[in-house]
Formats: C-alpha cells, structure tokens, sequence
C-alpha cells in the first residue's frame, strides 16, 4: 500500500510513522508513505501556497494551480503511474467530506494500491481544487486545523485493514467490525486479563469458563448493550 501525503507540515507525520503498526508495515515493505510538501509546487520566489480569499473574509484560501502541480507530479512518478487507474485514488481531506467509517476503511484497503491524501487548510481550499480528486472525506462533524491529522488517522485504519498487517483474524473482531443478527455494525464487547479480581471487580465468570459458545454469545450481548448506550446520548459522554 502506498500513500502519497500532500502537507505544508510533512514534520507532523514523523512520530506517527515510526512507531507500532505503521512502522513494522513500513519495515516489512507492507506501506509506503511518501510526504510531499506543497510549497515545493509554487513558482513564485516566495513559495507562496494561498492567498486572500476573493469577496472578503477571514484566513487564506489554497491556490488550485499549486495543487494541480503537486498531484500532476504525483501522478506522473514511474512508481505511481504504473498502477492502474481503477487502484488508484486521491482524497481530499476536509470537513464536508464524506464522513470516515469502518466500512470507508476496509473497501480502501481492498479496492487501492496506492491514495493520495490533500492536507491544507481544513476551511479553506479554493473551490476548484475540489474538481481535481475523486473524493472528499471527513473524519467527523468538527473543525480543525489542517488536514494532516485526519490523514494520519485514514492511513492507520486503512494499513491495519492490508492482508498480513495485522495478526490473522484481529480485524473482524474490532469495533464496526462485529454484527448483529439484523447485520447493524456492534462497538466491542468488553475484554479482561490478569488478576482476576481488581479492587472488588472480579472478571466475569463466564469468561473463565472455558465454555465458548457462552462466551460468544456473552460477548455479542455486551457488544449489543454497548453499542445502544453510546447511541442513546452521545453528548453525556464528554
């Protein structure tokens, strides 16, 4: 899997890229991430990326011929024009995006080889640069600000989802990952490990056990319970 990231900050990424997962992914020729700057794509002396807004109004908007170069110079790479089109995708990151979700993440993993992720400013992009990729995404309703911690979040859960990434079977028992009968995505189901009893809280008995069906069936019932009480009042759970 290869990531070209679009960023005035490419610093940013350096502590997320080199630990846990991504860097073992990395290690093992699993993910590749390759951090461009947009400022390199200005032709002016000053490298200058944005500028005041046409009509008035607060903060600098990204200039589209900047960005045009930078994903026409992406795309012409050996290494990135060899893949096929239909594998390849660029993302805008940006608040009206189409929210991020468990599902977005494993038909990425499955569907792309190689994503090009744009990170300017969260609010202000020029309306035309919108027309150059082939989709928005956002990772909720909130602003922030700039796109860079977003794309960090779309590489780790897209990485995790690649084939070999992640110990066998790990996926499908995560978070959004877990189905009910009626097939509606489950949080997940409590877990626990030594010492059996904590401060008067003892480990559930059915979990020691060693009877797996009730465990199983323990732990839809926990991930069922779960999931309706994080829906029944999001805002108390701040």
């Amino acid at each position: 899997m290869r990531f070209d990231v679009l960023t005035l900050f490419p610093d940013m990424f350096e502590g997320v890229l080199a630990h846990s997962i991504l860097k073992r992914a990395q290690a093992a020729g699993q993910l590749e991430v390759h951090l461009h700057d947009i400022r390199t794509y200005s032709t002016d002396k000053h490298h200058t990326v944005d500028d005041t807004p046409y009509g008035g109004g607060a903060g600098m908007v990204l200039k589209v011929d900047v960005l045009a170069a930078a994903l026409d110079a992406i795309q012409a790479q050996p290494e990135v024009s060899q893949i096929p089109k239909e594998c390849r995708r660029s993302i805008l990151m940006c608040p009206q995006g189409t929210t991020f979700t468990q599902p977005l993440a494993q038909k990425a993993a499955e569907d792309y080889d190689q994503i090009t992720l744009i990170c300017g400013h969260y609010e202000g992009y020029d309306e035309r640069i919108r027309s150059l990729v082939d989709s928005e995404v956002s990772i909720g309703n909130y602003v922030l600000t700039g796109g860079e911690l977003p794309a960090m979040i779309l590489i780790d859960a897209i990485t995790r989802l690649k084939p070999e990434v992640l110990a066998e079977g790990s996926p499908e028992e995560e978070s959004f990952s877990i189905f009910d009968e009626n097939g509606t995505p489950l949080v997940e189901y409590p877990h626990y490990t030594r010492p059996l009893e904590f401060r008067g809280e003892k480990v559930p008995d059915v979990l020691t056990s060693g009877h797996h069906a009730e465990i199983k069936k323990w732990r839809l019932e926990q991930a069922k319970l779960r999931t309706t009480k994080l829906n029944e009042s999001p805002l108390s759970h701040i």
